[in-house]
Order: C-alpha cells, then sequence, then structure tokens
C-alpha cells in the first residue's frame, strides 16, 4: 500500500522562506515521476513542480525561479525549497506521482504566507 507523507509546513513571512517534506512508503514503481501540487479552498489542486528520477525538473509557471523541487531516491523523499514567498501560495501541499493516483493522496501540509 503506497502511502505520502507531507510535512515541513508553517507560518512564514511574505519573501520569507520554507522547505515541506514528502516521504513515500510502499512499493512504487521505478522510474517515476514524483510533483508537488497545491490547493486553496474552492479551487481545483493544481501542479506546482515534478521531478523524474533521473532529476529533469519542471516547475509551475507561477513559482518558477522561486522553488525548487528535489528528492532523494535512497531515501524515497521529495522535497520542496519555496522561496520569495507570496501570499498567493498560502495552500495546503501535496506529493503525488505524475500522473497522480487517486489512492495515494495524504494529508497535506499547511503552508500560510502572511504578515
Amino acid at each position: 500500500q503506497v502511502q505520502f507523507v507531507e510535512s515541513g509546513g508553517g507560518l512564514v513571512q511574505p519573501g520569507g522562506s520554507l522547505r515541506i517534506s514528502c516521504v513515500a512508503s510502499g512499493t512504487i514503481r521505478s522510474p517515476n515521476t514524483m510533483a508537488w501540487y497545491r490547493q486553496t479552498p474552492g479551487k481545483q489542486r493544481e501542479y506546482v513542480a515534478l521531478i523524474a528520477t533521473d532529476g529533469t525538473t519542471n516547475y509551475a509557471e507561477a513559482v518558477k525561479d522561486r522553488f525548487t523541487i528535489s528528492r532523494d531516491n535512497a531515501q524515497n523523499t521529495v522535497h520542496l525549497q519555496m522561496n520569495s514567498l507570496k501570499s498567493e501560495d498560502t495552500a495546503v501541499y501535496y506529493c503525488n506521482l505524475l500522473p497522480f493516483n487517486r489512492a495515494y493522496w495524504g494529508r497535506g501540509t499547511q503552508v500560510t504566507v502572511t504578515s
């Protein structure tokens, strides 16, 4: 049974930084692409960034040049370093495969950017 557990969220001021992490358990087919998504109340979950097993990355336009995704294949962990945070980055952040598997959504980690 695959499970993703996100952590590291919190409260941060605009312009600040935060690093969130996701640990995967269970058997996941390799190679694979892991991704971060985020969701705010009343909106659909949206794609944030992806990283493939070979390290290839891609970012949504809204976070490009501010966020950095990384992974540790040996530890089954994916990280998202978020810099220059804006109020519009406030959301619950989730990790999953890309394309996502509905059965793998975790509880997410709340990131709140406010002064």
